[in-house]
């Protein structure tokens, strides 16, 4: 059902508009995925960028005390943003993508999310994770943001160009 979803919003997209790629990445995974996705879908690809970088030590997991931790910890935290996509009222179908954290999207995602008003648009979660689903995050954002027109997501983990386009062409 989620293929089948995504491919009718993938052949909606062609019909109606402008497409963007905007994506959270901290290691560089998902900006891989993200221009694959930009490639396939001839979106334009946004690098969605905190104020403040993330350090290694930021992103440690492991370590209480590390920003991420602290951050997605305290889910009303909401880092600043580095900058706004002026021109977001050009799009009519969004691809949002994120490391999965916690089961989650990053709280950058929500910071994007809040910035930008996407009401009307299309938006498809993708993600990358080293171990979860995508499930949980998307249904998380849909709690969080009810009123958006949130599509099924995908996780690209390590998917090439043909698999991409596979997956957004049926």
């Amino acid at each position: 059902m989620a293929i089948l979803s995504l491919c009718l919003t993938a052949n909606a997209q062609k019909k109606n508009g402008k497409t963007l790629v905007a994506y959270v990445s901290m290691t560089g995974r998902t900006a891989q995925a993200a221009q694959i996705l930009a490639e396939v879908t001839g979106g334009e690809l946004y690098e969605v960028e905190p104020a403040e970088r993330y350090s290694e030590a930021d992103l440690d997991w492991r370590d209480q005390n590390s920003r991420s931790y602290v951050e997605m910890h305290n889910l009303e935290s909401r880092p600043a943003l580095k900058a706004k996509k002026n021109d977001i009222a050009d799009y009519n179908t969004i691809y949002l993508g994120f490391p999965i954290w916690w089961n989650l999207a990053p709280t950058l995602v929500n910071s994007f999310v809040e910035a930008h008003n996407l009401s009307g648009k299309t938006i498809i979660p993708f993600a990358t994770s080293g171990g979860s689903k995508i499930v949980n995050s998307v249904r998380e954002l849909k709690k969080a943001y009810p009123n958006l027109n949130w599509q099924d997501g995908m996780l690209l983990n390590g998917m090439d160009k043909d698999a991409i386009r596979q997956l957004v062409n049926r």
